[in-house]
C-alpha cells in the first residue's frame, strides 16, 4: 500500500537536506509526475499540499484535468505541466489544458501552442527541452541550437519562456551526471542574462535529484518516489 503523505515528507525531506548541503536558500519547486497514475492518487498528493503535477500523455492527462476541475475536493488551483514528448498533431488539447509545456524542442511545435493557446487564457509557459547526452533516443533541441530556439519562441505572443528541461544520461559515475547538469546551468545562466522571465531550471528526478540540486536546478520533476513505480 502506497503512502503518499510519507512519500512526500520523505522527498520534501531530501530536498531540504540537498538545498542545506548546496547552501541554497532558494525555494526548489517539487513537481509531481502523476502520468499513468489515477486522480486518486493525485487527490492524496494535493491533499498533503502539492498543487504543481507532470503528465506525459495527452489523452490521459486531459481526461485527468477535467475530472479534477468537476471535483469539488479540489478547492485550490492546480497548475499542470506537460513534460513528455508532443507530437504536432496533439499541440490543441495541451495548447487548451496545460499551464506548462516543459517539452519543446523544435519551432514547429512552439508555433502550434501559440496558435492554438485560446484568447482569454494566461501565455503558455515554456521549457526548451534539451537533449543535452545528445541520445538518439531522447527528445529534445540540441545545444547548438538551443540559443536559437530561444529567440524564436520568446517572440510568440500567447507563449512565456521559462526556461529549459532536460533528462540526462543514465550512468554509474555520478561525475557524468553532475557534468551534465552543470552544463544545463551554464545554458541556463546564459537565457537569464538575456531574457528576463527565464526562472527555471527544470532537472532531477528521483534517482539524481540531489546532484541536480548541487548544480542549481530550481525544479525537480519526482515520480516513482511519490507515487510508486508504475
Amino acid at each position: 500500500m502506497i503512502n503518499i503523505q510519507n512519500n512526500i515528507l520523505a522527498v520534501e525531506n531530501k530536498i531540504a537536506q540537498a538545498a542545506l548541503a548546496a547552501q541554497r536558500e532558494d525555494k526548489i519547486q517539487l513537481l509531481a509526475v502523476s502520468k499513468t497514475k489515477p486522480v486518486s492518487l493525485i487527490k492524496e498528493a494535493f491533499k498533503q499540499g502539492l498543487s504543481h503535477f507532470g503528465e506525459n500523455y495527452v489523452q490521459e492527462s486531459v481526461e485527468k484535468i477535467q475530472q479534477v476541475k468537476l471535483d469539488p475536493e479540489f478547492d485550490k488551483p492546480i497548475c499542470w505541466y506537460f513534460i513528455g514528448p508532443l507530437q504536432s498533431n496533439k499541440t490543441r488539447p495541451v495548447a487548451e489544458n496545460f499551464d506548462w509545456v516543459q517539452s519543446v524542442d523544435r519551432l514547429k511545435i512552439a508555433q502550434r501552442l501559440n496558435q492554438q493557446r485560446p484568447e482569454g487564457m494566461p501565455n503558455l509557459n515554456i521549457c526548451l527541452q534539451i537533449n543535452i547526452s545528445e541520445e538518439e533516443t531522447k527528445s529534445g533541441t540540441t545545444l547548438s541550437q538551443v540559443m536559437e530556439l530561444a529567440s524564436q519562441v520568446q517572440q510568440l505572443s500567447r507563449l512565456k519562456l521559462r526556461g529549459i528541461m532536460a533528462i540526462p544520461q543514465k550512468s554509474d559515475n555520478p561525475k557524468v551526471v553532475e557534468q551534465q547538469f552543470l552544463t544545463l546551468h551554464q545554458i541556463f545562466t546564459q537565457l537569464q542574462q538575456q531574457y528576463p522571465d527565464i526562472d527555471t531550471l527544470s532537472m532531477g528526478m528521483s534517482g539524481d535529484l540531489e546532484s541536480a540540486i548541487k548544480c542549481g536546478s530550481t525544479m525537480v520533476r519526482i515520480g516513482t518516489d511519490i507515487f510508486g513505480a508504475r
